[in-house]
């Protein structure tokens, strides 16, 4: 392989490289339609000049009949005023006519197929256009969801997924310990209530018990048919303490401690 050829490709593909990167498939598409309406333009100025064409020319056979008729009858008036050589001379203008008709008859049947087949094709063009116009929205829309598709799907893997995450998992531990603080707060107050109440119940039976001792301690009351008792002599010496006393005043300590 030649120098020059290698060349060559290197620009070939580098410029196809190019052209493809420059294409912008909404902007192609709307070209391609454009394109299509002005060969649909050109397309319905042949078929203009084509039927004007056949009009003129089947405008030129109808005079050339017109002609050949008028030249039969001016033939048959000097044949019957008898004048042969007029009628010969009209004879020869007819078959004058009479070529120029035949000609402009193959002209018009001509004509016709090609006005006939150029409409066909107009109206096919005219369906193409209008289907690639259906199909440009088409791909257009799709082209659309595919550059939202692509934007979407470019946020989210630049998106840190796994910070957010952590995040989330932060913070659902916090608001856990959160809650595991309040409800041991809402536990050790109701502890202290229950440790108050206790205390209460308890210095209650402590109360009741010391009541009943103290009932028990009191000397039977004296009865209203006895006499007094003798007054006791001045040099009598003092009662002793009573156990009964040491052990209440044991209990009272022992109270005061809880």
């Amino acid at each position: 392989m030649g120098l020059f050829d290698r060349i060559r490709r290197v620009v070939s593909a580098n410029l196809n490289d190019l052209v493809n990167k420059a294409e912008d498939p909404e902007k192609m598409l709307d070209q391609a339609v454009l394109e299509m309406q002005e060969d649909l333009v050109q397309l319905r100025q042949g078929v203009a000049q084509t039927i004007a064409a056949q009009k003129r020319t089947e405008k030129q056979y109808n005079d050339a009949q017109n002609e050949i008729n008028k030249w039969q009858r001016n033939a048959q008036l000097a044949l019957q005023k008898g004048d042969e050589n007029l009628a010969r001379q009209a004879l020869e203008r007819k078959k004058t006519y009479t070529e120029t008709g035949t000609a402009l008859k193959a002209s018009l049947d001509q004509q016709n197929t090609q006005v006939e087949t150029l409409k066909r094709n107009l109206i096919q063009l005219e369906s193409k256009i209008s289907e690639a116009k259906t199909k440009k929205e088409m791909l257009k829309a799709r082209i659309t969801t595919a550059k939202a598709q692509e934007q979407l799907q470019g946020m989210v893997s630049g998106m840190n997924t796994s910070s957010a995450m952590s995040a989330f998992e932060r913070m659902e531990e916090k608001v856990l310990i959160q809650e595991a603080r309040a409800q041991s707060a809402g536990e050790l107050a109701g502890a202290d209530l229950e440790t108050q109440f206790a205390r209460l119940e308890s210095g209650s039976d402590v109360d009741d018990e010391l009541a009943a001792l103290k009932a028990q301690m009191l000397p039977p009351a004296t009865p209203t048919n006895q006499g007094q008792l003798p007054p006791s002599s001045p040099t009598t010496a003092p009662k002793p303490t009573q156990p009964v006393d040491t052990d209440l005043e044991a209990l009272k300590k022992e109270l005061d401690k809880l």
